[in-house]
C-alpha cells in the first residue's frame, strides 16, 4: 500500500492512503488488519478522507513495514466483522443529518414562500394524524402536543413557526436514532460470540481444531459449560442448553438427538455431538441486536418513570395553552405555550444518557447488557466475590505434583491434563498449562469424562474409575482414601497452596499443588469500593477454611465463606437481597452461576466460564479489578446526570411557557429555544461520564 505521513508523535502516527477512493468495507479490512497487529494499540481508519490514524509501542519502523506490505487482496477478514462494523450505520445517519440541514437552507434561499409553505402544509399532515390517533387511543401524550402545536401554526397562516417546529423534531429524531443504533450496535458487538478452538470427532477421536478449520456436517463434542459455537443439528447425546442471548427465556431447553441447537446459545448440563449446519457467524450477531432492541433491560427504572412523566405532563402543557388563550385571548401567547413541552426532551436525553453510559463503559472493556443494571450498581451496598480468577489472578498455577503411588510426577501431571482440558476453568487450565510447559503430549486415553458441578471431573481410564477435584468431592462424596504409608506426607501438604486431588479406583494417586496469587489491584479495588459507597464487601469460596481465611486477611473483605457449594452462594445472596440489600455478584466460573443469576446484578469476569458469561449482566475483560471501579463511577454519574437532565428540562422549558404567557417570547421564538435545548440536552447526554 502506498501511503504519505500527514502526522506524527511518538507511539501515534496519521497517515494518507494513496487510493482513488476507500468503500465501507475496505476501510473495515484496513482497520482489522492494523488492530490485528501486536504493536498497534488502537487503529482508526476514516474512509471519507482515507486517512488512518494509528497508535502503537514498539519500532515504528515495524508499523511502517506492516502498512507497505499491506493488500486488501491478502487480508483474510470474519465475515461477522464486516457485517458489524457500525461503519455503514454511521455513513447513514451521518448522510441523513446533512441532507436534512442542506434541504432545509437551500429550501429557504431557492424555493418560493407560496410553495414552501404548501410544503409545510403537506408534511404538518403526518403530526396531525399521529396526534389525532393518539387522542383516539384514550391517551394524551408527546404527539398529541406535536400535533396540536403544529396544526394551530398552520391554521394561522404560521408556516415559518410551523417548518421551524418540524424541522427540529426531525434533527431530533435522527440523532435518537443513530445514537439508539450505535449504542445497540457496540453492546451487541461486544456480546458476539467469539470461540477459538473447538473439540472436533475424527473416526470417533476428538481433535482439538481453530474454528477457522471447522466445515458444514463437521460433528462437534460439546460439553457442559461451554458455548455452542455454530447452528446444527443434535446427532447424539441429551443436554440442557441455555438460549438467554437469544429469546431472553430464563430456563434451560432440553436438546437431544434430532434437536436444533443455536450458535451462542451454552450447553448447561450434560454433552451434545454436533452436526455443524452454518458456519457464518453473522446470524448469531443479528439475533443478539434484535434481542437487544427488544428486551426491556436497557430500560432503567429512572428511564422508564422519566417517560411516563413526560407523557403525564403532556395535558398539563395543554392546559396551560388552553388557560392562556381563556384569560387573554391571545393566540399567540396561547401557540406559545403549546411550543413548549417536557416530554420530548426528557425522552430523548433519558435514553441517549443510559445507552451513551452502556458505550462509554464498553470502552473499558465492560459489557452491560442494559441500563437497569448500571442503575443497580449505583443503588448497590453489598458486593460478594468468588475467589478464584476473580479476587486471585485468573492465572493459577502448578507449583507442584505430589504424587501418593510412586510414579513419576511428570506421568501423573499428564493424566490430570488428560482429564482437566476437556473443562472451562482456571484451575483446569493450570493444569494443562503445566503439562503443555513440560512437553507431555498424550492421546485420549479415558472414556467418557463427566463433570460435577463444582467438585471435580469423573471418567474411567483402562477400566478403572478415576477422579479429580476437591477434598470434599474425593473424600467425602467419592470415598476415597490415601495410602496408609503416605499419611504423614499428606498432613505435610503445603498449606500455602491449593490443592487439586486425583484418585484412581478410590486410592489417592496425586495432589497437584495450585498457586492462587492474589491480584496485586485487588486490596486497593476493596478500599476503593467501600470509599464508592460499598458498606458490605464478602469473599466465598470452594476452597478450604485456611486458605479462605488467609485470602480474606489480605485483601480486606468483611467477611468471608469458605468451603461453599453453588447453592450456598446463591442462598446467601437471596438472604441478602431479603434484608432489603442490593447485591452484586461476581465471579468467574460454572459453579458461580446460580448467584449471578440470583444478584441483583451478576458480573463475569470474561476468560472464565461461557456459562457464567451468559447468564451474567455485566461482563469484565479480566485485565484488572480497577473495571469494577470504573464501572461504579459511570453507574453513578449517569444517574447523576439523569437527575441533573431532568431538573435542567423542568426548570429551563417552566421559564419558557412563562415568558410565552407574559408575551415577551414569540411561538417561533419558543420553539426554536425549545428544541435547542432539547437537542443541546441530547448531544450533552451523549459525552463521556468519567
Amino acid at each position: 500500500m502506498k501511503f504519505i505521513i500527514k502526522h506524527e508523535l511518538q507511539g501515534r502516527i496519521r497517515i494518507h492512503t494513496m487510493y482513488k477512493r476507500l468503500t465501507l468495507k475496505q476501510a473495515d479490512i484496513l482497520e482489522y488488519y492494523l488492530n490485528s497487529h501486536g504493536n498497534v494499540t488502537s487503529a482508526k481508519v476514516y474512509e471519507r478522507t482515507m486517512d488512518a490514524v494509528i497508535e502503537y509501542s514498539g519500532d515504528r519502523d515495524e508499523i511502517i513495514r506492516l502498512l507497505s506490505k499491506f493488500s486488501f487482496e491478502n487480508v483474510t477478514v470474519p465475515t461477522e466483522v464486516i457485517e458489524s462494523s457500525g461503519r455503514e450505520i454511521n455513513r447513514e445517519y451521518q448522510e441523513k443529518l446533512i441532507i436534512k440541514i442542506l434541504k432545509r437552507y437551500t429550501g429557504k434561499l431557492l424555493i418560493p414562500l407560496p410553495v414552501r409553505n404548501c410544503i409545510s402544509t403537506v408534511k404538518s399532515i403526518k403530526y396531525i394524524w399521529n396526534g389525532a390517533k393518539t387522542l383516539a387511543k384514550g391517551k394524551i401524550e408527546v404527539p398529541v402536543l406535536d400535533g396540536t402545536a403544529i396544526g394551530v401554526s398552520i391554521i394561522r397562516k404560521d408556516y415559518a413557526t410551523a417548518g421551524s417546529v418540524m424541522f427540529l423534531l426531525g434533527i431530533g429524531e435522527i440523532l435518537e436514532e443513530w445514537t439508539h443504533k450505535k449504542s445497540v450496535g457496540d453492546l451487541a458487538r461486544s456480546m458476539s460470540l467469539n470461540v477459538d478452538k473447538v473439540w472436533k470427532l475424527f473416526d470417533d477421536t476428538e481433535v482439538l481444531v481453530s474454528v477457522s478449520d471447522v466445515e458444514k456436517d463437521d460433528l462437534l463434542v460439546v460439553r457442559m459449560g461451554s458455548v455452542i459455537p455454530f447452528d446444527g443439528i443434535v446427532i447424539s447425546g441429551e443436554g440442557m442448553v441455555n438460549q438467554a442471548s437469544l429469546t431472553g427465556e430464563p430456563l434451560p431447553v432440553k436438546k437431544s438427538a434430532g434437536g436444533y441447537a443455536y450458535a451462542g446459545t451454552v450447553l448447561e448440563e450434560g454433552e451434545l455431538i454436533i452436526k455443524v449446519k452454518a458456519i457464518t457467524g453473522s446470524s448469531k450477531f443479528e439475533k443478539i441486536v434484535s434481542m437487544i432492541e427488544e428486551s426491556e433491560k436497557l430500560k432503567s427504572g429512572l428511564e422508564s418513570r422519566a417517560e411516563h412523566l413526560a407523557d403525564r405532563l403532556v395535558p398539563y402543557t395543554l392546559a396551560g395553552a388552553g388557560l392562556t388563550w381563556l384569560f387573554t385571548r391571545n393566540v399567540t401567547k396561547a401557540v406559545a405555550v403549546l411550543m413548549v413541552d417536557f416530554s420530548c426532551a426528557l425522552k430523548l436525553a433519558m435514553p441517549i444518557s443510559v445507552l451513551s453510559a452502556i458505550r462509554e463503559a464498553d470502552k473499558y472493556h465492560v459489557t452491560v447488557k442494559g441500563g437497569k443494571f448500571l442503575e443497580a450498581i449505583a443503588d448497590a451496598d453489598t458486593i460478594v466475590f468468588d475467589k478464584t480468577g476473580t479476587l486471585t489472578k485468573a492465572q493459577p498455577t502448578v507449583k507442584n505434583v505430589i504424587s501418593f503411588n510412586g510414579k513419576n510426577p511428570d506421568e501423573l501431571l499428564r493424566i490430570a491434563a488428560c482429564l482437566e482440558e476437556h473443562f472451562p476453568h482456571s484451575v483446569a487450565k493450570a493444569v494443562v498449562n503445566a503439562a503443555v510447559q513440560k512437553n507431555l503430549d498424550h492421546e485420549e486415553m479415558h472414556s467418557k469424562v463427566e463433570y460435577i458441578v463444582a467438585h471435580g471431573i469423573a471418567t474411567t481410564i483402562e477400566g478403572k474409575r478415576a477422579v479429580i477435584g476437591s477434598y470434599h468431592f474425593v473424600f467425602e462424596d467419592e470415598g476415597c482414601k490415601i495410602p496408609e504409608n503416605m499419611r504423614a506426607r499428606f498432613e505435610g501438604l503445603p498449606k500455602e497452596y491449593s490443592h487439586l486431588y486425583m484418585a484412581i479406583e478410590n486410592v489417592l494417586e496425586a495432589v497437584i499443588c495450585i498457586e492462587d496469587p492474589i491480584r496485586d489491584e485487588a486490596i486497593d479495588v476493596v478500599k476503593e469500593l467501600k470509599e464508592l459507597g460499598i458498606s458490605k464487601v464478602v469473599m466465598m469460596t470452594g476452597d478450604s477454611e485456611r486458605t479462605g481465611r488467609a485470602i480474606a486477611a489480605k485483601v480486606g473483605v468483611d467477611e468471608y465463606h469458605a468451603e461453599v457449594l453453588p447453592e450456598d452462594k446463591a442462598a446467601y445472596v437471596m438472604n441478602e437481597k431479603e434484608k432489603g440489600r442490593k447485591v452484586i455478584m461476581i465471579g468467574d466460573g460454572i459453579n458461580d452461576s446460580p448467584a449471578l443469576s440470583a444478584a441483583d446484578v451478576g458480573i463475569a469476569i470474561s476468560d472464565g466460564a461461557q456459562l457464567a458469561r451468559e447468564i451474567a449482566d455485566v461482563t469484565l475483560s479480566g485485565e484488572n479489578l480497577y473495571e469494577i471501579i470504573t464501572l461504579k463511577k459511570i453507574s453513578d454519574r449517569l444517574v447523576k446526570r439523569i437527575d441533573k437532565n431532568y431538573k435542567t428540562i423542568v426548570s429551563f422549558n417552566t421559564g419558557l411557557i412563562i415568558l410565552g404567557v407574559m408575551g415577551i417570547l414569540q411561538p417561533t421564538t419558543s420553539a426554536l429555544l425549545h428544541n435547542s435545548s432539547t437537542i443541546t440536552i441530547g448531544l450533552n447526554s451523549m459525552k463521556d461520564l468519567i
